[in-house]
């Protein structure tokens, strides 16, 4: 081997290596270039972001009895959830086009994950719980995914005591069926402010604008020649249609470049134009309509199955998680793919709507009659005569019960519940309160409404007799919002068939503004004023009305199913009108062709502009 061969091996060696380092350089700055993976990154923090807000909701009954509060007050927890996002989503929606977005994403990921941690902290600075005893005992489907896991998650977690952190010695003797017990509600938040943390790291690597690719560079060369190689167009460049404020027909239109004031001063005027129109109105109002229904649902649902049903709140959130929810995944898609394939124009979407509207108030129907009163409560419900309500204070009273005491126990004879044993008149105990057993016996009880002396009763409420009607239930509640949920990509539709060319992108970000004004934060309020007033029994707190022990049934059913049945109709009224109206239009439009012959060039390309922007939306 010669010298020179010998020399061009040597030398080739540290070149191949350092050409090594540039080429995985290159290959990692081009995975974040990709369109496809921002998706994908901004699929996996949607469902990170909403298991926050979902497993919020999924521990609604838990956190009420944890720190005594009323229905009332949840819901204000759950609407003040939505504050944020009210305040700021048009502006982001507007202004988010002059920032770097990905890293904006991140950074408002960031502070999602703080604040999961922060609605954890109180369990740390919270002393522990006591309770009473006796030393007696695609994007659209994705957003749905999230809220999916997240009662899951919360299934799992309320299975675990409350302080698993700090259990006392020889554990507790709560289980989960007994109702004094409370779940780890805050193990959750920390899970969930986790994943949105990790989901939120990649978004500091985007770029600010990813690459124009080629299929899209070609297909809009194709309908505009007037696009450079960047696909902006040369007008642009030019200044001649990125004025500050333009005046169209004496009408203020939003221009790309305006600045926060400007923004401000002219948003009513756009505002209001928009709400003008009828079609928009309407179907910002189906779907506020939709929204109530879903928001209260989602919120106080768990929480009604456990009251209606005899269930725990970890089963409650499982049936939600694994039929509800994937049923509205469902209906959301089996909605874009009808819109899609069909090619439905904007009456036949107004008419999907009806019909999924009309279903959905059908399967309501039935919710009504589904459960069974509210058994007898000694001293607090129940249809004991005076005579039976005399004698039974006049046992109690010698026992010197505490009023404030809640460690409920059941005559299973006649199926009547007494707050303590104590109030039963009971003196024995058959089994180790510390052991963890399923139910403990208390006898020689002598107090009882049933008027038999020495008789026991068991720990715990006593079972609902509807039990066997859950199922049915959740099956009717879940094809309800199956079909209320097929409306979700037509709605969409309609709003963009409803504004103006130059109002369609803010048009979206007032439409979610509106929901979450209009929808997601009054809602959770009015389904709990609705089921506090349905509250027979409060619990008493250093003097002060705090969590609620006991419903009556039926007007508990009654008022939450009427005031969903009362937002299902609501969405068919809205998009009803929206059909008589797009039919009077299609009459006046067909007339008016008749009187001056075809279809003028600018109609066609009106059409074909709400036709593309349609199908790109699905």
């Amino acid at each position: 081997m010669s010298d020179s061969e010998t020399e061009i091996k040597m030398s080739s060696k540290p070149e191949s290596k350092s050409q090594t380092e540039p080429v995985q350089k290159r290959l990692c700055s081009n995975l974040f270039l990709s369109i496809k993976v921002f998706v994908l990154c901004h699929s996996l923090l949607q469902l990170a972001q909403l298991m926050i807000s979902g497993y919020l909701k999924s521990s609604i009954s838990t956190i009420e009895k944890r720190f005594g509060l009323s229905s009332q007050t949840s819901g204000l927890l759950a609407a003040f959830n939505e504050v944020g996002n009210t305040t700021l989503i048009v502006f982001v929606s507007y202004f988010g086009s002059r920032v770097h977005r990905p890293r904006l994403i991140g950074l408002g990921a960031v502070l999602v994950a703080l604040a999961g941690l922060l609605m954890s902290l109180p369990h740390f600075i919270a002393e522990p719980y006591r309770f009473d005893h006796v030393d007696l005992g695609i994007l659209f489907a994705v957003t749905l995914i999230g809220p999916g896991l997240a009662y899951g998650l919360g299934s799992l977690m309320l299975r675990f005591y409350v302080d698993i952190d700090r259990m006392p010695e020889g554990g507790t003797s709560l289980t989960p069926k007994d109702p004094r017990w409370v779940g780890a509600w805050w193990l959750g938040f920390l899970v969930s402010a986790g994943a949105v943390t990790l989901t939120a790291l990649p978004y500091f690597f985007f770029p600010r604008e990813m690459p124009k690719e080629k299929q899209e560079l070609s297909f809009r060369k194709h309908i505009s020649p007037s696009l450079d190689d960047n696909g902006e167009s040369s007008l642009n460049k030019q200044g001649t249609r990125n004025s500050p404020e333009k005046e169209k027909d004496g009408e203020a239109q939003i221009a790309p470049d305006l600045t926060v004031i400007q923004f401000i001063k002219i948003f009513p005027q756009v505002l209001l134009r928009n709400l003008r129109h009828p079609i928009f109105l309407l179907v910002v109002l189906a779907q506020v309509n939709m929204s109530s229904m879903v928001a209260g649902m989602a919120t106080f649902l768990p929480k009604f199955l456990e009251r209606q049903f005899s269930v725990t709140a970890s089963f409650a959130n499982l049936l939600i998680g694994s039929i509800s929810i994937p049923a509205a995944i469902v209906g959301i898609m089996t909605g874009g793919i009808l819109v899609h394939r069909l090619h439905l124009g904007p009456t036949r979407c107004a008419a999907v709507g009806i019909t999924g509207g009309l279903i959905c108030v059908v399967f309501g129907l039935p919710l009504f009659f589904m459960g069974c009163p509210t058994h007898p409560i000694a001293n607090v419900y129940g249809p004991s005569s005076l005579l039976e309500k005399e004698d039974f204070l006049n046992c109690t009273q010698k026992c010197s019960c505490s009023k404030s005491d809640f460690n409920p126990v059941c005559d299973t004879w006649n199926r009547t519940e007494y707050l303590t044993p104590c109030q039963a008149g009971c003196t024995g105990m058959k089994g180790d309160p510390g052991a963890g057993q399923v139910s403990i016996t208390y006898t020689n009880c002598r107090c009882l409404i049933s008027g038999v002396k020495d008789s026991s009763v068991t720990s715990g409420s006593c079972e609902s007799s509807c039990s066997h009607l859950l199922l049915p239930f959740i099956l009717f509640i879940s094809l309800g919002g199956a079909m209320g949920s097929i409306t979700h990509t037509p709605s969409f539709m309609l709003i963009l068939r409803g504004v103006k060319n130059e109002d369609k992108s803010l048009a979206v970000g007032m439409q979610f503004m509106l929901q979450r004004v209009l929808a997601w934060m009054p809602s959770p309020v009015i389904h709990g004023i609705a089921i506090d007033t349905a509250c027979v029994f409060w619990a008493d707190t250093c003097g002060t009305r705090s969590v609620c022990r006991y419903y009556d049934h039926t007007r508990l059913r009654h008022r939450f199913i009427g005031l969903q049945f009362f937002y299902k109709l609501g969405t068919l009224v809205c998009f009803t009108l929206v059909f008589i109206i797009l039919r009077q239009q299609e009459k006046e439009a067909a007339r008016s062709r008749s009187q001056h012959g075809s279809v003028s060039q600018e109609e066609k390309l009106i059409l074909s502009s709400e036709k593309r922007s349609g199908e790109s939306i699905v």
